[in-house]
């Protein structure tokens, strides 16, 4: 937008802090190759639009806007004589994009003094070329330690992830192994023990109803009640009671079998009233065994399903076979990120999820909203366990408007106010020397932001702090869809200085 041309005068330029120590030439060329410009109330310029001119308010009042989701966020007001914003970065050239990173308006007539974007370039590297370089230098430099940084913190999460899983999955495997061994046993036991009872002068309508108990008792297995420690106890005593009673031998290492199998002493009478007294230690025997594989067989199945359940986490959290950009459920992203994370969660912290399963999928790139979960639940284990206490970290998800709310809430002591602005400031980090980078905010805002045009924010006091994630439940129109490729590059918020 065009302001109404005024004179320039090199004495007034001269006189904003920017260009104070300029020669008079200097100034004369600034005047000749520039201009000053008076604006109305509106706005100045558009974010993202081309970067054509560096301005430097000479009165006035500005206001830079950056663009979040559907919402223009204010981030900075100043009505400071001399502030500058635009093309800051044009002495850069091509190397990046040259396009305006804010939008800028003013709230009062405002004039500037406004230099085109190629004149600003030629006077930094004609007048302070030392300067230019450094400043190429620092810009480039910290792009590429943020990058190289910003993958040494994947690899850490991805170590840390990996141990985890492997620990996850080592707990089922050895389980299953450790059941597959005893299975082998109790079979070659019970096979043995119906050898006994083949050979016996057993009446074969006794036998039939014999195996036919085995059958239900089998069925029972799958059907047992769950009981609380002091019920299967009781029950315990009652049949080692009914054990030592009818002279079977270990009723104390058989009771707790028959109990965990939902087997009772109504159940053993029936046994009992079946066979003859002479072989119902036996008989007993032999359904203990039958309780012991099926029991057996339930803990195997059990332990591989569980390790099913963590491959399918583990590729679900990975997005393998997937395509980068889909709609998505987050509660199945959260849910595995939770998966691939209880290792590192433990036992001290509790995990509390709050979802709103009425809300619809989202258009996302799932892979990337997974690190961002990652960094969030990460930081909150993190700062709940410092103390050694645990806590509980509470997942919950709803609607807000035409956006999906997704927030991480710990119990832990909170951030500081005085930190809480610089939080997601590259490289800031409150963890020691060698535990973190000070990237995993910076990457999860530019996740959000940057690539699926949402927000991040963050509410604490001691005891209650809340990470907020805020997603389109749209995709971007035409010409704006997220991940064009700068969410790789470092994010530099332009404001008046």
């Amino acid at each position: 937008m065009s302001g109404q041309p005024m004179p320039c005068s090199p004495g007034e330029v001269g006189s904003l802090f920017l260009f104070e120590k300029l020669s008079p030439e200097q100034l004369g060329r600034l005047c000749a190759e520039g201009r000053v410009e008076r604006f109305e109330p509106g706005p100045v310029y558009t974010e993202g639009d081309p970067a054509t001119c560096f301005y430097v308010m000479i009165e006035g009042t500005v206001v830079l806007s950056r663009r979040v989701g559907g919402d223009d966020i204010e981030v900075s007001r100043t009505s400071q004589r001399g502030v500058y914003a635009g093309a800051m970065q044009a002495y850069l050239g091509d190397r990046v994009p040259q396009v305006y990173n804010n939008s800028m308006r003013v709230t009062e007539p405002t004039r500037f003094f406004v230099l085109p974007a190629e004149s600003f370039a030629a006077v930094m590297q004609e007048w302070f070329p030392m300067a230019a370089h450094l400043l190429e230098g620092l810009f480039f430099g910290s792009k590429n330690t943020q990058r190289a940084i910003g993958q040494r913190e994947r690899l850490l999460a991805l170590g840390s992830l990996s141990a985890g899983l492997t620990h996850e999955l080592n707990n089922p495997a050895a389980a299953a192994v450790r059941a597959t061994a005893t299975l082998r046993e109790r079979v070659a036991k019970m096979r043995h023990k119906l050898g006994v009872i083949a050979s016996g002068a057993y009446d074969p309508e006794a036998l039939a109803r014999l195996i036919e108990i085995q059958e239900r008792t089998a069925e029972r297995v799958a059907k047992a009640p769950t009981l609380s420690p002091l019920e299967a106890s009781d029950r315990e005593d009652t049949l080692t009671d009914w054990l030592d009673d009818h002279d079977i031998a270990e009723g104390w290492r058989i009771a707790p079998t028959f109990v965990q199998a939902g087997l009772d002493v109504d159940w053993l009478e029936q046994v009992a009233a079946t066979v003859d007294e002479e072989i119902l230690p036996g008989a007993v025997g032999w359904l203990n065994y039958t309780v012991e594989t099926e029991l057996l067989m339930d803990e195997i199945a059990d332990s591989t399903t569980r390790i099913s359940h963590l491959v399918d986490a583990a590729k679900q959290y990975s997005q393998l076979d997937r395509a980068p950009y889909r709609v998505v459920d987050v509660h199945e992203l959260l849910d595995s990120t939770l998966v691939m994370l209880s290792g590192k969660i433990g036992q001290r912290i509790q995990v509390v999820k709050d979802y709103d399963r009425t809300l619809p999928p989202v258009p996302a790139y799932p892979a990337e909203l997974n690190q961002v979960w990652t960094n969030l639940v990460d930081n909150a284990v993190f700062a709940m366990d410092g103390d050694g206490d645990g806590g509980t970290l509470t997942v919950r998800t709803a609607r807000d408007g035409d956006r999906v709310l997704v927030e991480f809430r710990d119990t832990g002591p909170g951030v500081p106010p005085d930190i809480r602005g610089r939080i997601f400031d590259p490289f800031f980090t409150t963890k020691p020397v060698g535990e973190g980078t000070g990237l995993g905010l910076d990457i999860s805002w530019r996740i959000v932001v940057n690539k699926h045009h949402g927000s991040i924010q963050v509410e604490s006091v001691p005891g209650d702090t809340r990470f907020q994630v805020l997603l389109p439940l749209t995709a971007p129109e035409p010409g704006t869809t997220p991940g064009t490729g700068t969410e790789t590059e470092t994010e530099t918020t332009e404001e008046p200085v």
